[in-house]
């Protein structure tokens, strides 16, 4: 059933590099908080509020870069950026799709897996944002659908159904959430009475 393919890694560290607009924005933001904090809590307060701004800033860059998804035989492995990751068997994927969300910055699109019992798994670096521009993702999305159709039987492929998040719209949840809560404080207020 195998066919020879060659593995694939998709790494943070090819992907997100770094211009100097943003470390420049990340100053700005720094010099502003810092001297926000300072007017606000003092010289020690202002120095922990920056370290620990400087710290979680750190910890989300050393994450992104050292992030990464890698296809092979045995599976497909993701690793957010700490630790080895873990490896989803060719026998445990029932599907693979794109995702896509639209959000106010943006569409934002994402590979993700499906695994046997029924929890979805997004790929790491194998996404499309505003922020970060993914030209090669669909070629990407096509080598590791096909290193998931090669691995695989077709019987046990199959679209996992529809779940009721993926149905309701937000304006729709809006709509309802709205009537609901009109209903309750209707009903809190003819009970006080």
């Amino acid at each position: 059933m195998r066919v020879e393919q060659q593995e694939l890694c998709f790494r943070g560290r090819d992907r997100y590099r770094p211009s100097w607009r943003r470390p420049a924005v990340a100053a700005l933001v720094l010099a502003l908080e810092g001297g926000l904090s300072l007017a606000r809590f003092g010289l020690a307060g202002a120095g922990w509020l920056l370290g620990a701004t400087v710290l979680v800033g750190g910890a989300c860059l050393v994450s992104s870069r050292r992030s990464r998804t890698e296809v092979g035989p045995a599976g497909i492995t993701i690793c957010w950026g700490f630790g080895r990751g873990r490896t989803h068997p060719w026998d445990r994927i029932r599907w693979i799709d794109m995702r896509e969300t639209k959000t106010r910055q943006g569409t934002y699109e994402a590979v993700r897996i499906t695994l046997a019992d029924g929890r979805r798994r997004s790929l790491p670096v194998l996404q499309r944002t505003a922020l970060h521009p993914n030209p090669d993702l669909d070629a990407n999305y096509a080598r590791v659908l096909r290193w998931w159709e090669a691995s695989t039987a077709p019987s046990a492929r199959f679209r996992p159904p529809v779940r009721l998040h993926q149905r309701l719209s937000p304006t729709a949840v809006g709509f309802v959430l709205g009537i609901v809560i009109t209903f309750a404080i209707v009903a809190i207020a003819l009970v006080t009475q």
